[in-house]
């Protein structure tokens, strides 16, 4: 080949690799920061850039996304001594990719750092019961707390969530075990007062019955009375329908003695007549 020939080509190649280093082509989504002899010059958008081979450098390529950072779980002690494990997942945007890179060594791991402590804090002003139903304040709180302090490293928090946030599994059994205690305790008190209000009512349906057995005989006997008094009314002196009366009662009452459970001894006098005419006080 001719010598002219390889002398062009080498001419041509050292001509166009710095012009090829010196072109550089973002890509949407990112932004490049490139630094002049080791300090930042300039940060490089989407599009076809240019640069000066040689002296300067991209040194970050850094992107203009959503990030999502999951925020690793963590056990938090309420104000009220209970331990709970929360997590949390925030969402950020990188609005000055050279703030990000220069202001911070590790921007990933100091906003999880700081999340994490944020939510510490904020859960440990709470009681047990409030940190478990108020992700809503939570969240709130949260944002707020790290919003300013992240702005400075040139990234916005877009939102942040809590995912988890439940007690310990020391905790659940304690929870449980109190539940299950609280629910016997509700069981025995229920069973209690069924049964004073059963002897309440059997008491007062026996008072009732008694009661009532009371005014039968008192009607019975008031019924005897006016009874026995119309026949002696009737009879005057002569004594055998009295002793007929008397004797149908007498036997009356024996029969039912007779048929009682209970252990009995009957003695039956041998002239019924003369007995109850004892009991009349006649001879």
């Amino acid at each position: 080949m001719d010598p002219t020939i390889l002398i062009a080509i080498a001419v041509a190649a050292l001509f166009l690799l710095p012009v090829s280093q010196g072109v550089r082509q973002v890509p949407q989504g990112y932004k490049w920061v490139v630094q002049r002899f080791g300090k930042y010059h300039t940060t490089l958008i989407p599009g076809l850039r240019f640069i000066i081979p040689f002296f300067d450098k991209v040194s970050y390529k850094v992107t203009t996304k959503d990030i999502v950072l999951d925020i690793p779980s963590q056990e938090v002690i309420t104000k009220d001594n209970a331990v709970i494990v929360t997590n949390a997942v925030a969402y950020i945007n990188i609005v000055s990719p050279e703030k990000a890179v220069y202001g911070v060594e590790n921007y990933v791991l100091a906003i999880q750092t700081l999340v994490q402590t944020s939510l510490r804090s904020i859960v440990g002003e709470m009681s047990l019961d409030a940190a478990l139903s108020s992700r809503d304040h939570i969240k709130a709180k949260l944002k707020a707390a790290i919003s300013d302090d992240i702005s400075d490293w040139g990234i916005t928090l877009k939102t942040v969530e809590i995912q988890d946030i439940n007690p310990s599994t020391t905790m659940q059994q304690a929870m449980e075990e109190q539940a299950a205690a609280e629910r016997a305790r509700r069981a025995t008190v229920t069973r209690a007062d069924g049964d004073k209000q059963a002897a309440i009512l059997k008491a007062e349906g026996e008072l009732e019955a008694s009661k009532r057995e009371a005014e039968a005989q008192v009607i019975l006997a008031e019924a005897s009375k006016t009874a026995i008094t119309l026949v002696t009314e009737a009879i005057g002196e002569r004594e055998m329908p009295v002793v007929y009366l008397l004797g149908e009662k007498y036997i009356s009452s024996l029969q039912n003695l007779s048929e009682s459970d209970n252990s009995k001894f009957l003695v039956f006098p041998a002239d019924i007549p003369s007995a109850l005419k004892g009991m009349m006080g006649r001879k």
